[in-house]
């Protein structure tokens, strides 16, 4: 068996400390995007809101741009997120 170099094992260490911190980030947004949509269950107003979603968009592709991320990439997982959260916001609102 190869012995795994040791930059190999400090950069997967380095990578694992950031997954753990990407989960709690998540979960600490996915808390407060709850708290969101109760709010907005109680006061009658819609799951989604196209203008903050869009406006979440472009100002999250510029700053990817900025941390040299691709913007695309960027977008997908933004996305993929909004979905998630105004799926929640509807469960909200039963």
């Amino acid at each position: 068996m190869t012995e795994i170099p040791e930059q190999l094992r400090a950069f997967r260490a380095s990578i694992d400390n950031l997954d753990a911190a990407l989960i709690h980030i998540l979960a600490e947004r996915f808390r407060i995007t709850k708290a969101v949509g109760e709010l907005k269950a109680t006061h009658d107003l819609p799951p989604a809101d196209p203008n903050r979603e869009k406006n979440q968009v472009e100002r999250l592709r510029k700053l990817a741009v900025e941390a040299d991320l691709d913007p695309d990439f960027a977008e997908k997982l933004l996305n993929f997120i909004i979905r998630e959260v105004i799926r929640h916001h509807e469960q909200a609102r039963q």
